[in-house]
């Protein structure tokens, strides 16, 4: 039998009881692998910076996959305190009365040293209310930019360290490349909703829809089939059928990559956050990036891109303890060094402008790391440009996939297509906008 010391037992049961005292929490997630390891670490350094709270991760799928679970869990009272939900969720959120707690609030309540004003306003702003006020803490946001083969311009004669700066010059260059057999194709994309309809709106300084982008109320409708969007998709289109672009898929458009990694496409517009694996998948050529490219007969073009990814959401029905560390935990991610490490790891966007500073090494070490974040700040962000929020739009975007792929087909035009988007995407928000009001 093992004896204690008098002195000795009562450490060990102040430990006991200090370790019984800590408040947990739980994180709900949809990051697998390598992002969901560093997710984790992210936590544990949480967790061992203090000894009141800890904070367990746990991975729930998919986005979609997290976000229903979530909701289920609410339903029967089982929810977690935080939940991480991708950036077209936030309406769905938002609208979900009573089951959230607004950060602003959270922090308002139990962060002292909390400032709202140190985020970087194009992150934030797609995560707010009409004041201006935080709802959800962003996480992992993204914006897309351009990637090229450096190799594949020097062989066509172009300048290896000059992408296109515009849709003109894009198609220059996609034609040169192709007749001097550099490459078969010119580009491709992932993302027609998000890279070549949203962004290209915002980047345009195109309204995506009424009401500030949906930002105003459940009332607000889309209106992307404007003459921008359209002279776009029909652009698409042409250069589909002239062997200038080549199509990915739908969604995020899974076959794009290959066809960038294979040398076959000299360009691609994808994810920021895609830099590391793109990196790792081109070692056979130079890799370049660029900012995507706009119309120079558009004016005020380029203005900023918007966002993707997501952000972290706390869920109504915990005790005040449970806030304390929630707050605590929040506090703890915007702290430079733990943004910067985030983001030169991950190649997501920092958040805050201490964050930007910290990571100044980073970035002049890795050429084009800095794209995304110069990109999302080029400009101040306006009613068109800071986001959009509305209800079912992961079902809104599956409309734009198969409108587009109507387009392609020549089952529509580039018009016709938009109008069918704008027709079927404002009959989901008319059913939303009745069962959320």
């Amino acid at each position: 039998m093992i004896r204690y010391s008098t002195a000795s037992a009562v450490a060990l049961l102040a430990s006991l009881g200090a370790a019984q005292a800590q408040t947990n929490v739980e994180w709900w997630h949809a990051m697998g692998g390598e992002l969901g390891a560093k997710l984790e670490e992210i936590a544990q350094g949480f967790n061992d910076s203090q000894d009141e709270y800890t904070v367990t991760p746990a991975y729930k799928g998919t986005y979609p996959e997290t976000m229903t679970a979530a909701i289920a869990a609410f339903r029967a009272n089982q929810q977690p305190a935080i939940v991480q939900v991708f950036e077209v969720g936030t309406g769905t959120m938002m609208a979900a009365d009573g089951a959230i707690v607004p950060v602003h609030e959270l922090m308002a309540d139990h962060g002292d040293a909390f400032d709202p004003s140190a985020f970087l306003p194009s992150v934030v702003g797609y995560y707010t209310d009409p004041e201006g006020n935080l709802l959800s803490m962003p996480f992992n946001s993204s914006t897309p930019i351009l990637y090229y083969n450096k190799t594949v311009f020097e062989a066509a004669g172009l300048d290896p360290e000059q992408p296109p700066e515009t849709w003109e010059q894009l198609e220059e260059f996609s034609n040169q490349i192709i007749e001097s057999e550099a490459a078969t194709c010119g580009f491709t994309t992932q993302w027609i909703s998000w890279a070549q309809t949203e962004n290209v709106s915002a980047w345009h300084n195109q309204p995506i829809g009424t009401l500030e982008n949906g930002f105003g109320g459940l009332d607000a409708r889309l209106s992307l089939n404007g003459p921008v969007q359209v002279k776009h998709w029909d652009n698409l289109k042409r250069w589909s059928d002239e062997g200038i672009f080549k199509y990915g898929g739908p969604v995020g458009g899974d076959n794009a990559a290959p066809m960038f990694y294979g040398q076959e496409c000299a360009i691609i517009m994808g994810s920021s956050a895609s830099r590391a694996g793109i990196i790792a998948n081109t070692e056979a050529f130079d890799l370049g990036y660029g900012m995507l490219p706009y119309y120079a007969d558009v004016e005020g073009a380029p203005q900023n891109s918007i966002i993707g990814g997501a952000s972290l959401w706390v869920l109504s029905g915990k005790t005040d303890e449970e806030y304390a560390a929630t707050a605590a935990f929040f506090q703890y991610l915007t702290q430079p060094e733990v943004q910067a490490d985030w983001a030169s790891f991950t190649g997501y966007l920092p958040i805050t402008q201490a964050a930007y500073d910290e990571l100044e090494g980073f970035y002049s070490e890795n050429p084009g790391a800095d794209t995304g974040i110069r990109q999302i700040t080029l400009n101040e962000p306006t009613e068109n440009s800071k986001g959009l929020r509305f209800g079912s739009y992961v079902q809104i975007r599956g409309v734009i996939d198969e409108e587009f792929e109507q387009l392609l087909s020549g089952s529509k035009d580039a018009q016709g297509a938009l109008d069918a988007v704008v027709a079927r995407g404002d009959d989901l928000l008319e059913q939303f906008q009745a069962q959320n009001q």
